[in-house]
């Protein structure tokens, strides 16, 4: 853990940041690779009663606490890695990036919780 939830960006723009962003997070985390997980969520964009072509990248982070100055740092460079995998006619799209901290004593790996 940390788990990576992404909508609005295709298969392969994600497929082809996967290594190069968890090898950063993992450092800046300061946890090993293979606790990341990275999860691409289906999304379909509707606006005015019409589907909207324009993706709006989302990123969702589900992590234990870390503190302001780390949440920052990962915040930058999923925002670089997500940025840098957007067309031309994309790079000006927003990319949203949102923390949701979890409770160590609610979250249970094969029957035990972290707390």
């Amino acid at each position: 853990m940390p788990h990576i939830r992404i909508s609005g960006m295709e298969r392969q723009q994600v497929m082809h940041m996967s290594e190069t962003l968890v090898d950063q997070l993992a450092e800046a985390v300061g946890c090993p690779r293979d606790h990341f997980t990275i999860e691409l969520l289906p999304a379909e964009f509707i606006f005015d009663d019409k589907m909207d072509a324009n993706r709006y990248p989302f990123v969702d982070v589900q992590w234990f606490e870390r503190g302001q100055q780390i949440q920052d740092k990962v915040a930058g460079i999923i925002t670089a890695a997500v940025r840098n995998q957007l067309r031309e006619e994309e790079k000006e799209l927003d990319i949203c990036i949102r923390f949701f901290p979890l409770d160590p004593f609610k979250y249970y790996e094969n029957g035990r919780h972290f707390g």
